[in-house]
């Protein structure tokens, strides 16, 4: 009974497909599954790429295709006009360079912690301990959080009457307003995006070191060696095309980096913490008058920045094989 219950969905379809198969022949019935899936992807990605490639080359502030002159290359090289590039104040679009010199501090050092707790973390939690899947639960847990909730939870944390100005206190030390600082804020940002996020690299590596045989680690132990020495000697070496996939994943999440520090410190002090992709949207959204063009350029000089790292990366790897 139960049988002829869930058989009835397909019965009601195999009409449809009976047409379908007579209509278009065999052959051509496959794209007819994926034609769904291509028609979302057209609209809901390709689309919005070609429209922000128009929108870059169009000037006004108004919103609507039609209402918006042709500018050119105008908004690029309003980004690009500087006298001297490692002089922010000597660009036209002064915002935009200290954002983009941030991001160039920022990936580079959130990127290498992110990659090395996610490895030290996975290493630990793939041992034989006690109470390994707690642990596994407890470091994965920050990346089901929303961002926000991260951000909010660290801003509560470190504003001057916060938990850790408290624990300060106990011990006699002097409260310190910690996101007021631009040195100590730009640490924090690069803190509490590791923390929210490594555990989604940990899972990838701890996958990736589940699949190295143990035979090899059995054989390395029977010869004596170190853990060091196999750490370096093995589990790196064979751990290398997950960490060539990591390592491209946490660079674009870093470089995408926009809710925790728009929330934690909102860009400052000043334009301290400020990244690319809030400059983007400070000038697309919240600024007045909204510039889109200036927005949409930005955005396509970041992801063709982004594209280039990728395309190098990868191929710089696979001239190493």
């Amino acid at each position: 009974m139960l049988g002829t219950v869930a058989s009835l969905p397909a019965r009601a379809v195999n009409p449809l497909w009976k047409w379908l198969q007579k209509t278009i022949g065999v052959r051509r019935l496959p794209w007819a599954f994926l034609a769904p899936n291509m028609a979302s992807v057209l609209f809901f990605s390709l689309l919005p790429v070609f429209i922000n490639i128009y929108y870059s080359v169009t000037g006004s502030d108004n919103l609507f295709l039609d209402e918006r002159p042709f500018v050119g290359a105008s908004n690029y090289s309003t980004l690009l006009a500087c006298q001297n590039y490692l002089d922010p104040a000597t660009c036209s679009r002064d915002l935009f360079w200290r954002a983009l010199g941030n991001l160039i501090m920022f990936v580079p050092l959130q990127v290498m912690f992110m990659m090395g707790v996610a490895l030290i973390t996975a290493v630990a939690l793939n041992g034989k301990i006690r109470a390994r899947g707690f642990f596994r639960g407890v470091f994965f847990f920050p990346v089901m959080l929303s961002p926000v909730v991260v951000a909010l939870t660290w801003q509560w944390i470190l504003q001057r009457n916060g938990i850790l100005n408290g624990i300060l206190g106990v011990f006699g030390l002097e409260r310190f307003t910690w996101l007021a600082d631009p040195h100590w804020a730009f640490f924090w940002t690069i803190f509490v995006t590791v923390w929210a996020h490594s555990g989604f690299f940990m899972i990838i590596l701890l996958a990736g070191l589940q699949s190295i045989p143990q035979d090899v680690y059995e054989a390395a132990k029977m010869d004596r060696a170190s853990p060091w020495r196999v750490f370096t000697r093995i589990t790196v070496p064979m751990l290398r095309p997950v960490l060539l996939v990591v390592f491209i994943l946490a660079v674009i999440r870093s470089v995408q980096t926009f809710d925790e520090i728009y929330v934690l410190t909102g860009g400052g002090p000043g334009s301290a913490t400020m990244l690319l992709v809030q400059y983007i949207y400070e000038t697309g959204f919240a600024a007045q008058p909204r510039n889109y063009g200036l927005a949409a350029a930005a955005s396509l000089l970041l992801g063709a920045a982004l594209l280039v790292f990728t395309l190098v990366q990868m191929k710089l790897s696979g001239d190493r094989k």
